[in-house]
């Protein structure tokens, strides 16, 4: 399985709040996301991570490729509209792809928990897609998303039902015919990442949710405070 993030965003809350770096390399407790995000594939088995950024962060291209990791970094630079057109052209350009974990780099979650999402999806080997969902919620425009009690995915929404109970985690696991629908997606003229998520439904896709205690979302310097908070929980 491929591991790849999308750090193609701007940042742009962050920036009218002070911090002048890109958002990948905002640290928690004195590690920069991307890099937290990076050792964390590596702990789980990924033999390289793929890491697509835009073409306005020179002091993130340089940190990936100063940094010493424990796998190679395969890096993309490229503008792109949205998260969705990041995460189809990493599919467009690796098109041997069979399966693929994809977040982007302002998810926050306990690694063990993550251990067991991965182990979960290689065992639900019938599943297209395989989405991270929490109670948690702490977004500002979430995707909602209603499952059954098995946890298929039957809807998301961009507003809450008496049914819903989690969130989108921006965590992603995906095998071929998800990707497909991916390229198609931006084929068609979709430009949101939750837009894809509703095709894979109408292409009659099997997509199943694994559920996060809790995920943490990072939009704002006081996010900062929350997910440095949840982490000391993690080892405390």
């Amino acid at each position: 399985m491929e591991f790849a993030i999308i750090a193609a965003g701007e940042g742009s809350r962050l920036r009218k709040e002070g911090f002048n770096l890109p958002k990948p390399l905002l640290p928690l407790h004195g590690v920069p996301l991307i890099e937290r995000l990076i050792r964390i594939f590596a702990k789980q088995g990924a033999q390289k991570v793929h890491v697509i950024i835009n073409k306005q962060s020179p002091e993130l291209k340089l940190f990936l490729e100063k940094t010493t990791f424990e796998l190679p970094i395969v890096l993309l630079e490229e503008d792109t509209e949205s998260s969705l057109h990041s995460f189809a052209l990493l599919v467009k350009n690796n098109p041997d792809w069979s399966s693929c974990c994809l977040t982007t780099t302002d998810t926050v979650f306990k690694p063990h928990e993550f251990h067991a999402y991965l182990d979960d999806f290689h065992h639900h080997k019938n599943a297209d897609a395989f989405m991270a969902v929490t109670p948690f919620i702490d977004d500002e425009s979430p995707l909602y998303v209603n499952t059954n009690q098995q946890l298929e995915v039957e809807a998301f929404l961009d507003r809450a039902t008496p049914e819903t109970r989690y969130v989108s985690g921006g965590i992603y696991c995906f095998r071929k015919a998800a990707m497909d629908c991916a390229l198609s997606s931006v084929a068609a003229g979709n430009s949101r990442m939750r837009n894809f998520q509703r095709a894979l439904l109408e292409n009659s896709l099997k997509v199943e949710a694994f559920v996060f205690e809790k995920v943490v979302d990072i939009d704002h310097l006081k996010d900062r405070e929350v997910a440095e908070q949840f982490l000391s929980e993690e080892v405390s």
